[in-house]
């Protein structure tokens, strides 16, 4: 190996290493992930900070955190580093992807619909590591970091790049209990007399409720608000209240008999799913065999 390949195999490695402390947000776990002692890893940033001219990182006690010049650079840097993993992945077998693949995904749907969905293409891919960002709220796909984004409901005017997975109709539940002390509303007019608990699709709208000509509009009123898919069906099967969510979301709880089905020959709207890619940039290799086999697995199984 010659000098010049030298150095240039020494920046490529301390540039892998910076974006994985700041993605781990911590020195001994970005050393690990590249298989570095910790003192070794502090000396490889110590010496790019001295080249850069700035500070990378705040240390303190209790975390480590970018600087804004080490968030600037990290924001030019990582789309580099992908690119080279992408180029890699492109001449590879589609069987042996590599690199990091960071999927964003409410909670709720991560934990009854992407998890156990996931397992098949881990086990495809076993040199790819895989990122699951649960978060409630619709982060910035570039600004995050983020290769796809699962996303349920109505999408905001963007130019991210959309393809869609499925469509679900929503449903009614509630608890067993809630029924018990508060009657079961066989109409959707009956519906006025009951307590919602407010999120998700049912959040500032109106629900409108159609069987054959006839449509009923209805207006969601409840104590309870949650901003949480997961623990609002958590308040739903405490009793706290009616809720309206995607079938999916209901589902395991509706099998098990946690929470009952209501108005079942009233429809509602469908909500549709999409995956999410960053407008600007190419798909990568990983997200978008994710994607495939995501789609895969749900025409195997619509439910």
């Amino acid at each position: 190996m010659t000098v010049g390949t030298e150095r240039l195999s020494d920046q490529f490695q301390a540039l892998r290493l910076f974006v994985q402390i700041a993605r781990l947000g911590s020195f001994s776990k970005g050393a690990r992930e590249l298989r570095l002692s910790q003192p070794t890893a502090s000396r490889i940033i110590a010496v790019l900070e001295e080249q850069l001219g700035v500070t990378l990182f705040a240390r303190s006690t209790r975390a480590l955190t970018l600087t804004d010049a080490g968030s600037a650079y990290l924001a030019r840097v990582r789309p580099i580093l992908e690119s080279l993993e992408d180029a890699a992945n492109e001449v590879r077998s589609t069987d042996d992807l590599r690199g990091t693949l960071r999927i964003a995904v409410a909670s709720i749907i991560a934990s009854r619909a992407i998890v156990p969905l996931l397992g098949g293409f881990a086990a495809r891919h076993p040199h790819l590591k895989i990122e699951l960002l649960i978060d409630d709220r619709r982060q910035d796909l570039i600004q995050d970091g983020i290769d796809v984004a699962i996303r349920f409901g109505k999408l905001p005017d963007s130019s991210a790049i959309a393809r869609l997975i499925g469509r679900w109709p929503l449903v009614v539940a509630a608890a067993p209990a809630y029924l018990e002390a508060h009657g079961t509303p066989d109409t959707p007019e009956a519906l006025a007399d009951h307590a919602f608990v407010i999120a998700g699709p049912v959040a500032g709208r109106e629900l409108l409720f159609r069987r054959g000509n006839r449509e009923v509009s209805v207006q969601p009123q409840g104590q309870v608000a949650i901003n949480g898919a997961e623990v609002a069906v958590s308040a739903v099967r405490a009793g706290l209240g009616i809720a309206v969510a995607s079938l999916p979301a209901f589902a395991e709880d509706l099998d098990s008999g946690a929470l009952v089905r209501l108005l079942p020959d009233w429809a509602l709207d469908e909500i549709e799913a999409h995956a999410l890619f960053a407008s600007g940039q190419s798909v990568r290799p990983a997200a978008r065999a994710f994607v495939d086999h995501l789609l895969q697995q749900l025409r195997a199984d619509p439910g």
